[in-house]
């Protein structure tokens, strides 16, 4: 049995300003289990991503706690990895170069990180490009580096902010499946932001819906589908994406839900 990596219990935020205070969160609690891949979706606005800075101890709540059970079983702030909504790589430097970037600072360049980035890029189709630069890319290619760049340090918990949103429609689709799919077989565990009802669907295992601001959990779906292959493009296609879709749309416009 899968053991939690993650509890929230009644976490709380506001905003404070010299106009007053704008509350953001109130009382969201949930939990993640080890490997699991967990989408939250709810309205524009609704604190999203500033529930993912507060798991990624960006900013402190202001009430509520955080616990985390790491595979290890310490108890210490698991290595996070955080992957926002822009690439932000730099023109300056190749490919690798901006894929090693964050080894670099923190003085890990050993042979055996080096050798899982040169392992990545052939995984994520980089390698031919690893001496070009950035504007030389897609911009899902670009997408794939600033993953690599993520995967690079070790994380334990992967944070994804819309990592696909900047991308055309067709883009986004067959970069969120093949990276979503590459991501599944490292066994990260994984919580993705987005407003794509059906990007969680054919990716993720539960959903957690939230309200409109300050954001409450409204409701947890977990995802169970007949799949004809093991990818989140035929989950596109499997017999109850559609009743998924549509119950979890109902949840979201429902405000008396």
């Amino acid at each position: 049995m899968q053991k939690n990596i993650l509890e929230l219990k009644n976490i709380s935020y506001s905003y404070h300003t010299l106009q007053g205070e704008t509350p953001a969160l109130k009382n969201i609690s949930f939990d993640v289990k080890e490997g699991e891949f967990v989408a939250i979706v709810g309205p524009s606005g609704c604190g999203k991503s500033t529930l993912l800075s507060i798991i990624a101890d960006l900013i402190q709540p202001e009430s509520g706690t955080i616990a985390f059970n790491n595979p290890d079983g310490s108890l210490h702030y698991p290595k996070v990895g955080y992957m926002l909504q822009h690439d932000h790589l730099f023109e300056w430097r190749t490919v690798y170069k901006n894929v090693i970037l964050g080894l670099e600072i923190n003085h890990q360049l050993t042979k055996e990180k080096l050798d899982y980035v040169d392992q990545l890029l052939i995984d994520y189709d980089l390698d031919r490009f690893r001496n070009s630069r950035p504007s030389e890319l897609s911009g899902g290619m670009k997408q794939r580096a600033a993953l690599i760049r993520t995967l690079a340090m070790g994380p334990e918990l992967l944070l994804l902010d819309e990592p696909f949103s900047a991308l055309d429609y067709q883009t986004r689709l067959m970069v969120s499946a093949d990276i979503c799919k590459l991501i599944r077989k490292t066994g990260k565990t994984v919580i993705l932001i987005t407003h794509d009802l059906a990007e969680a669907v054919s990716l993720a295992d539960r959903i957690i819906v939230l309200s409109k601001r300050p954001a409450t959990v409204k409701e947890t779906v977990p995802i169970h589908l007949t799949l004809p292959d093991d990818s989140p493009l035929a989950a596109r296609h499997a017999p109850e994406f559609q009743d998924y879709f549509s119950y979890l749309w109902e949840v979201l416009t429902d405000e008396n839900h």
